[in-house]
């Protein structure tokens, strides 16, 4: 029986490791990828709703709705093992967007148009 050389073995095992790495970074390429058209969904409602606001003379904010959403989002994050501060600060950014949007839209005097 004839045995490897430290240096042989470590090889094999930085080999193994940058296999597992390159695997495991496809996969959160690919999630990323889901991201992006999750996100490009929710936009897509989102304008719809601020063209709805700005056609009933609605305001684009509605804070009662976004502390609903900050605080399901955030007890969805701790079941899911994500960490709510985290969740939340990503909502509040997307919140911010999408008010942003719908400004812009109630702004441009012709819903249709933005």
């Amino acid at each position: 029986m004839t045995t490897q050389p430290a240096e042989s073995a470590e090889t094999d095992e930085a080999r193994r490791a940058r296999e597992l790495l390159i695997q495991e970074r496809r996969s959160i390429d690919n999630i990323d990828a889901a991201l992006v058209h999750l996100l490009a969904e929710r936009f897509a409602h989102t304008q719809r709703v601020g063209h709805l606001k700005a056609e009933h003379d609605l305001p684009p904010a509605d804070p009662v709705r976004e502390q609903e959403q900050i605080a399901r989002l955030r007890s969805l994050a701790d079941s899911a093992g994500l960490d709510p501060v985290f969740a939340e600060a990503f909502m509040r950014f997307i919140v911010t967007e999408v008010i942003r949007h719908h400004e812009r839209i109630r702004e441009s005097g012709d819903p249709a148009s933005a």
